[in-house]
């Protein structure tokens, strides 16, 4: 008798433990919205992006399994009402092979995407992507190819052929400045201009730009507006301040910071301050990355690869210039892009080739970084983009 009483109990604990395991993976999205995670995308410089959920109360990260086979998914942007992922596959290093764009449905549930279209670039080596809104146009910079294009944003959230593409021309003194190289491109907040970063010239670019047509148009020759960095500084990457009226270029070869002026009626940049992103006793090759304002416009945050470091600025708001608040190991070796979490709380870092997002957080009231000691491991990240 005790023996079957034993097998009955042993046959409740099983069944209750199948009950179990079947409703732990439904209800895992249901625990992560409870706890007011959101859904993060990876891109990487591998064959998948990489997805998971990401909480604010502490700043884990827990991976799910990788959601899409892309190559190279290094860029990665999401639809600005919809559940949609815009991802570039950065292959077509060399310029002669383009790269790809990916309209992509996600499950916020799961992390699993769903091809809604696939459009060519215009270009090889496809390496940043960016969304207007008010005009519903993506744009993309091509950094083989040394172009710039822009796609229609449908009403499904799929993307339509490129409506213009742009390509460059010149070069700098530095060996890597042998052609353009499209790195950045993004509208100004008056959806009037576009503007994109080439590291092969020395210019960042200002173009005229028809939200009605998704074209980027170009100015009579002899009366472009673009602006010179000086020569061999890179440019990579910029940021508008919020007030609309001021730009920060971060530069990659000479890891310096340029605050620019910003007309938006004229279209035309002007020069006010710059400063290094370097350490004072930095010795050797410099590689400047990323660059991002606080919401509130104080503080100004970028990426030094060459020093694995990220660091702070201030922001005199009437001069415009730069003063460093702080200088803090990025968690991790080569620092390529990061992001602000919804909450304003959070900078997650892309340490590219330790493998590594490190989570920092951020003291709103001063600026500084705090290494959280929160972290995943992800092959070769490279860039940061949240679904909420």
């Amino acid at each position: 008798m005790s023996n079957r009483l034993d097998d009955m109990r042993i046959a409740r604990r099983s069944l209750l433990a199948l009950t179990l395991g079947a409703s732990a993976v439904p209800f895992a999205p249901l625990r992560a919205a409870a706890e007011g995670a959101v859904r993060v995308y990876i891109g990487t410089q591998g064959d998948a992006p990489a997805t998971g959920w990401f909480y604010p109360v502490s700043g884990r990260i827990a991976l799910d399994p990788a959601p899409a086979t892309i190559a190279r998914p290094s860029w990665i942007v999401r639809h600005p009402h919809r559940p949609i992922l815009y991802v570039a596959s950065e292959v077509g290093g060399d310029g002669a092979q383009h790269g790809s764009v990916f309209a992509l449905r996600t499950d916020p549930a799961t992390g699993a995407l769903t091809t809604l279209s696939q459009v060519d670039a215009g270009g090889g080596g496809t390496a940043h992507l960016s969304v207007d809104a008010r005009s519903m146009t993506l744009f993309a910079a091509n950094y083989g190819a040394g172009s710039i294009a822009s796609f229609p944003i449908l009403q499904d959230g799929s993307l339509g052929p490129a409506a213009s593409i742009v390509a460059a021309s010149g070069s700098g003194p530095n060996p890597r400045q042998a052609r353009p190289h499209a790195h950045c491109v993004a509208a100004d907040p008056s959806g009037r201009f576009l503007l994109a970063a080439d590291l092969g010239t020395d210019r960042l670019y200002v173009h005229p730009f028809d939200g009605k047509t998704h074209r980027i148009l170009q100015d009579a020759r002899g009366k472009e507006r673009h602006y010179a960095a000086p020569p061999g500084s890179g440019p990579r990457h910029f940021a508008f301040h919020p007030d609309g009226r001021r730009l920060f270029l971060i530069n990659e070869l000479t890891a310096d910071v340029q605050t620019l002026g910003w007309d938006a009626r004229a279209g035309r940049l002007a020069l006010l301050s710059m400063v290094s992103v370097n350490s004072p006793d930095h010795r050797g090759d410099s590689s400047a990355s990323e660059i991002l304002v606080s919401r509130d416009g104080r503080f100004v945050y970028t990426g030094n690869r060459a020093e694995n470091s990220l660091v702070v600025f201030a922001l005199d708001p009437r001069s415009g210039a730069l003063s460093p608040v702080q200088r803090i190991a990025s968690g991790g070796a080569v620092p390529w892009a990061f992001q602000f979490d919804p909450t304003g709380r959070w900078l997650l870092v892309t340490n590219q080739k330790s493998d590594r997002v490190s989570v920092f957080a951020v003291d709103r009231r001063t600026g500084r970084l705090r290494n959280s000691g929160q972290a995943a491991e992800i092959s070769r990240p490279v860039s940061i983009c949240f679904l909420a």
